[in-house]
């Protein structure tokens, strides 16, 4: 098997492209079931967030795994396979591996550094373990992707210059409402995940007072609970908008729950953070006089914090070491079937060997035949040993594939999915 990466971010597709493809959280199961019934694909994780949806699949083919993913995210979506791939990123093999270290390093992040993307891929991970579409070769990916991004957290100082999508949208708000967030009044409509991390960035910026409001009340009462926020009802949007000077739209809605009706007879300035896909706020409300609306879109033409290169530069050392180090695993992996091919072909051979002899030489007794039995494994066992350690070692080295297919080539062995014929060599740039 190996391995595809294949998705749509901020970098490759506009918002309307992008809440088109998300895939909420209760359809994922669905999803990834959906991805490991195709012909292709063996193994799936989904990962979806506020700038990005991608497939992490082991796949036994190229051509045929992309074309799988892509059918199944062109089904999801409704957009058309032939217009979809022109705002796909395609990642095969070394480069999958490599994009997907960058990805939770948060080198690849509309924030470069910061650190939700971990929690994301660790939550897509997750439901990848659950649904049962994640193997050894995706396990092994997941668990050592969000090794590296933890690394490189905590060993560079890559998220020191922004945490997270959050933070960049605070900025924008900021530069709009004079430089400073201090004592303004907030809003922050919805309560999972991106709703709590807003509430936390708001009130370390010193935004104040601070309300929250979610379809589910209990919800939005625990969270205010916890920051010494107010709760108020989701029934009461259109009265909390009008005092806040700042509201952060991060819900699962799937359509508007801000509208031009919701802000009617509004006077003084608002900034409002659409952080959702899809969007939480409709069109027409960054045309009404005062409000200035940011979405992700317009994140990812105004990212004003980046970190300094030498933090960058230590970060895509990391990836690298870590790369080759899961590449030499990968490798050791794949001659692992082609040596326990030829160790059962040896058994077979001695097993065949001792059949002959029992019909030539019917005096023997049972302790006889068991003494020639271990005499002849042992032997065998003895001169496989040293050429199957050594041929680990050299798999596990670049263009290590090579001794593995020797091995079956000089003792005709059939080992399923040891041949890669539908194989390019890497596919696709950093997208």
């Amino acid at each position: 098997m190996n391995l595809l990466s294949v998705g749509a971010s901020y970098r490759t597709a506009g918002i309307d492209t992008l809440e088109r493809l998300v895939i909420a959280g209760s359809d994922i199961p669905a999803v990834l079931q959906q991805l490991v019934d195709q012909p292709y694909v063996g193994e799936a994780v989904v990962l979806s967030t506020c700038n990005r949806v991608e497939v992490f699949a082991a796949v036994s083919g190229f051509h045929g795994g992309l074309s799988d993913v892509c059918s199944v995210l062109a089904d999801h979506s409704g957009i058309a396979a032939n217009e979809l791939a022109g705002h796909l990123y395609v990642h095969y093999d070394e480069a999958a591996v490599r994009h997907s270290f960058r990805v939770s390093a948060g080198l690849d992040s509309m924030v470069v550094g910061e650190a939700q993307i971990l929690g994301q891929l660790r939550d897509a991970y997750h439901s990848a373990t659950e649904t049962d579409t994640a193997g050894r070769l995706l396990h092994e990916l997941m668990q050592q992707a969000l090794r590296v991004g933890k690394r490189a957290h905590a060993e560079t100082g890559i998220d020191r210059a922004g945490q997270s999508v959050v933070t960049a949208a605070l900025d924008v708000a900021a530069a709009t409402l004079g430089g400073d967030l201090a004592g303004r009044t907030g809003l922050v409509i919805g309560a999972g995940a991106m709703g709590a991390l807003s509430v936390a960035t708001l009130t370390r910026s010193g935004v104040g007072p601070l309300q929250i409001t979610n379809r589910s009340a209990p919800r939005a009462e625990r969270l205010a609970e916890a920051y010494g926020a107010t709760a108020v009802p989701f029934a009461g949007l259109p009265e909390a908008i009008a005092a806040a000077d700042v509201v952060v739209c991060a819900t699962a809605s799937t359509e508007p729950v801000l509208t031009a009706a919701t802000l009617a007879g509004r006077q003084k300035p608002l900034v409002v953070l659409d952080l959702a896909v899809p969007r939480d706020v409709a069109p027409e409300v960054g045309e009404l006089p005062g409000v200035t609306v940011v979405d992700i879109d317009g994140l990812a033409t105004s990212r004003r914090t980046l970190p300094a290169a030498a933090e960058t530069a230590a970060v895509e050392q990391i990836v690298a070491a870590e790369v080759e180090h899961f590449l030499s695993w990968l490798r050791g992996a794949e001659v692992a079937p082609t040596v326990a091919a030829l160790r059962t072909r040896a058994e077979d051979v001695v097993s065949a060997e001792l059949r002959k002899l029992s019909a030539r030489r019917p005096e023997f007794t049972a302790e006889q035949r068991a003494d020639v039995s271990r005499t002849l494994h042992r032997v065998v066992q003895q001169l496989l040993h040293s050429p199957t350690v050594r041929v680990r070692q050299l798999a596990a080295e670049p263009g290590g594939d090579q001794y593995a297919a020797l091995l079956r080539e000089l003792f005709d062995l059939d080992v399923p999915h040891a041949t890669q014929a539908d194989a390019v060599p890497e596919i696709g740039g950093q997208a």
